[in-house]
């Protein structure tokens, strides 16, 4: 006599999903009336991803907004967004006020970003670290271009006892989703733009809280509205005050969940 072994609440839990998913796919397959030599480049296609190494900047781009739109969903503070490909731990560590690594000539406008980080009761978090990170005004993330040195435009900068920061950088650039690759390829094919809005990245910590991964944009920015990787939220959008002198000055308060 033969048994069926126990499905234990993982397994089902893969099942369910996989198979979900699986069935969409097959469904569109048929809908779609997909050829063979459609389906052969395809798997082409996806074979060249695997070798190229781009399965994170595809998932990135296409599917990492859903399942951030549904983590933000059981968030009380601050909006989430996309943690992207181009984040490296272990970056400087500075106290607020803090100037961001950067080279002696580094191009572009000078950005004086500030807010305060607050539990949800809104009591500041002293001692909260924002780890921000983003493009130069090229458009060109350090340690992913050879140009921008080691840690450029990356820290861990560490609140003062009120739970405020003020970070001095540059304004960054919007930038291309890599071309030379299959997921440019594939951008291509359809007929997208690669484009990603200018943005700040950050991860913001602080003890007894749940890390908020998020980015912000900038109000009437280029790409804001069409972004490719689908990850811009109105909440996320910063307005830019004009400082003169090439100086802007923007500022956004992070509400962390506990823990």
């Amino acid at each position: 006599m033969t048994t069926t072994a126990a499905v234990n609440p993982t397994q089902q839990r893969t099942a369910e999903v996989v198979a979900d998913i699986f069935g969409v796919i097959n469904e569109r397959l048929v809908r779609h009336s997909v050829t063979y030599p459609e389906y052969q480049a395809a798997k082409a296609w996806l074979i060249k991803v695997g070798e190229a190494g781009e399965w994170p900047l595809l998932l990135d781009v296409f599917f990492e907004h859903t399942i951030e739109k549904l983590a933000s969903e059981r968030r009380q503070g601050s909006s989430g967004c996309i943690e992207g490909p181009y984040y490296v731990p272990g970056a400087p560590e500075l106290s607020s006020p803090a100037t961001l690594p950067q080279r002696p000539d580094e191009p572009g406008d000078v950005l004086v970003f500030t807010g305060t980080v607050r539990d949800l009761d809104g009591n500041p978090l002293p001692g909260s670290v924002v780890d921000i990170w983003q493009a130069d005004a090229l458009g060109y993330y350090s340690q992913f271009h050879p140009d921008p040195p080691q840690w450029n435009l990356r820290a861990n900068v560490t609140t003062g006892a009120d739970g405020r920061f003020e970070i001095t950088t540059v304004v960054p650039a919007p930038y291309e989703i890599p071309k030379e690759g299959p997921t440019g390829q594939l951008i291509r094919a359809a007929g997208w733009h690669h484009w990603r809005p200018a943005h700040l990245h950050m991860m913001v910590r602080a003890q007894g809280c749940r890390t908020l991964t998020s980015q912000l944009f900038f109000a009437g920015g280029e790409y804001v509205d069409e972004d490719i990787a689908s990850a811009v939220k109105p909440e996320l959008t910063l307005e830019l005050a004009h400082l003169g002198d090439g100086r802007y000055a923007a500022e956004y308060d992070f509400t962390l969940d506990p823990a």
